[in-house]
């Protein structure tokens, strides 16, 4: 509770309002963090993230509705709540074949609805989307870009295309001039990890992408067309992105059997483990697949199913590598 002095003082109007907000500011800053509700302090969740200072610990609550912005968030250590799933919603829509205003196509990388970097990162009990539309015609368009040392989502949608969600890092070069045009685009690569539990992502192509490690647990993860879910570009002797006990399920009318990948490395040593979880029909039997043009190159697919013969982990293994996670 900040101190009495912030609501007794002889200031009225807008001059009490200004007031109270930056001494209660300074006040969380003093005992060592803020808490913020959008449409309190401030009116727009990037109001709210600009109040907060980079080493300042938050928690920004979000109530119930639709937010209609485009966010950068760059802060050391942030938890963001809405009111649900169903309720707090973060929509935007652009896409990579937008022309930005510098004059060049926006890109991949700039065409999120929300951007979060920073050391730690909680985000619960909202949904955000972009909703531009289909790659064949808008281009790639991300939802949620993390480029965060350690992530923790719960009970979170994310809504798109293709390319719904980037984890960074990027890979360390370009396959093509600009295609990492971005906030991150010329930035230390540094690793990073994320774990999302109790989540729905939904998509296309590629729509969990990025050289992040990360874990899935108890995810839901939902093909609109045929294409492909994950497309990992991580290193040799990391852990990758590890699905443990997801479901892989397709809209019905979007998919058609065997239609798609459960991966395609976006580099050569990307990597998935897939650890109890269940495949719908549109899930090719191979499971994985290459990169175009990378076809020489071995896929790393490890996986582990209950009595299962053609394990290629075992139990002790398995609980090693989901217990490596920070949860």
């Amino acid at each position: 509770m900040p101190p009495f002095w912030l609501y007794h003082t002889p200031l009225s109007g807008k001059k009490l309002l200004v007031f109270q907000l930056v001494m209660k500011k300074a006040w969380w800053c003093i005992i060592g963090g803020m808490e913020l509700t959008v449409g309190k302090e401030y009116q727009t969740i990037q109001e709210t993230l600009n109040a907060i200072p980079y080493d300042v610990p938050a928690i920004v609550h979000l109530p119930g509705g639709v937010y209609h912005e485009k966010l950068f968030s760059d802060h050391q250590d942030l938890t963001l709540v809405g009111s649900g799933e169903e309720e707090t919603s973060i929509v935007f829509e652009e896409g990579a074949r937008q022309i930005a205003p510098d004059g060049n196509k926006l890109g991949t990388f700039r065409s999120y609805t929300a951007f979060f970097s920073g050391e730690r990162l909680v985000i619960k009990n909202l949904n955000i989307s972009n909703f531009a539309g289909v790659g064949c015609k808008v281009g790639q368009a991300i939802a949620l870009y993390l480029d965060v040392r350690h992530a923790h989502l719960s009970h979170v949608r994310l809504n798109g295309f293709q390319d719904t969600l980037f984890l960074a890092p990027l890979p360390e070069k370009e396959r093509e001039p600009g295609g990492f045009r971005g906030p991150r685009a010329y930035a230390p690569r540094r690793k990073s990890e994320v774990v999302v539990e109790h989540s729905t992502i939904r998509g296309d192509i590629d729509f969990i992408f990025g050289g992040a490690e990360a874990l899935f647990n108890d995810c839901d993860l939902v093909s609109l067309h045929p294409g492909y879910v994950a497309a990992p570009s991580g290193k040799q002797g990391e852990r990758g992105f590890v699905f443990f006990q997801c479901r892989f399920t397709a809209e019905v009318a979007g998919c058609v059997d065997e239609s798609v990948a459960i991966m395609r490395p976006w580099r050569p040593e990307g990597k998935v483990t897939t650890i109890s979880c269940t495949f719908g029909p549109h899930i090719k039997r191979e499971r994985v697949v290459h990169w175009p043009g990378l076809e020489q190159d071995p896929l790393h697919w490890d996986h582990w199913q209950l009595a299962a013969k053609d394990n290629t982990l075992t139990e002790k293994q398995v609980m090693a590598l989901i217990g490596s996670f920070k949860v």
